[in-house]
């Protein structure tokens, strides 16, 4: 039996740990994952997808506000643990927790390249051709720690945030019961740093676009739908896009073509077909009924 102590927050690390659950070689001895957090309008405290899992399956669950106290590392000494595993948790982990026990990190991307808050998103606004999961042995840096293990897969030219997070989340899952149960198979291999990228947490403002350049802003919109989403300066949200071409030259913002269920605007290069759009505090409509409404047609600029 594999005694493991897991650390994680949101979805993503609630399938591994159902994975690891389900897993009769596999003994959750605890969970830690962040406090309960107000969520919504009404501010309503609600509690991390794998507090609730773990709950369900009678494991322990610890919430410390930082891992940074002396009697939070305390009390996780007292757990004896093969293996601790870190999905998305949300803190970096002290020395001494580092020292308790190999610590295994799963990250969303195919390290060193994009250490930090949002692989998977930056994955789509780079426009890459794969991606993958990678296991690691983590150290007081952020994701700098030796690779275990990378499996790679490939990123459809169309696939949404959405898709693609589900997809490297079955990948997590299966590559970290893999390298649990064959660790000592696996030759730690450090990371070139020289080669290592790094991006932050997305923020709402992440979200505003320009008819710049259509391939970076589908690609924006594969990466923030549905959160935070894309938007334009007037605060019209763009809701359903696909991409027209890559290589025209037009007036940004400019209407080239209107059909029954769509139109198509001029980026400086490129253009994109619009399909449905949120005016600011209204409800999401078909672009036509926008268009109509505002009285544009051809040549018009949609802003």
């Amino acid at each position: 039996m594999i005694n493991v102590i897991f650390m994680g927050t949101p979805d993503y690390a609630n399938a591994i740990l159902k994975r690891l659950i389900e897993d009769a070689d596999i003994n959750v001895k605890a969970v830690y994952t962040q406090p309960d957090k107000p969520v919504g309008r009404k501010k309503v405290l609600t509690a991390p997808i794998v507090k609730t899992t773990a709950q369900e399956n009678n494991i322990p669950v610890y919430q410390p506000q930082s891992l940074r106290d002396e009697s939070v590392v305390a009390e996780l000494l007292q757990i004896e643990c093969d293996y601790i595993v870190v999905a998305a948790y949300g803190q970096i982990l002290p020395r001494a927790i580092l020292d308790h026990a190999p610590c295994i990190n799963l990250h969303a991307s195919i390290l060193p390249q994009y250490r930090g808050a949002s692989p998977i998103q930056q994955t789509l606004l780079h426009g890459d051709k794969e991606t993958g999961v990678t296991a690691m042995l983590m150290e007081e840096g952020l994701d700098t720690g030796d690779i275990l293990k990378i499996e790679k897969i490939e990123v459809g030219d169309d696939e949404m945030v959405e898709s693609l997070f589900e997809r490297l989340t079955q990948v997590a899952a299966a590559l970290t019961l893999d390298v649990l149960k064959n660790f000592t198979a696996y030759t730690p291999v450090p990371q070139d740093d020289a080669a290592a990228t790094h991006c932050k947490k997305i923020t709402k403002a992440d979200g505003l676009v320009h008819f710049d350049d259509a391939q970076t802003l589908f690609n924006k919109y594969r990466a923030f739908t549905p959160w935070p989403g894309i938007y334009l300066a007037s605060k019209l949200k763009l809701k359903k896009i696909a991409l027209e071409d890559t290589e025209s030259k037009n007036r940004a913002g400019e209407i080239l073509s209107i059909d029954k269920e769509s139109i198509v605007v001029g980026c400086e290069k490129g253009s994109l077909r619009i399909f449905r759009v949120q005016p600011e505090s209204k409800k999401e409509m078909d672009v036509l009924a926008y268009i109509n409404g505002k009285r544009l047609s051809l040549a018009d600029t949609l802003s």
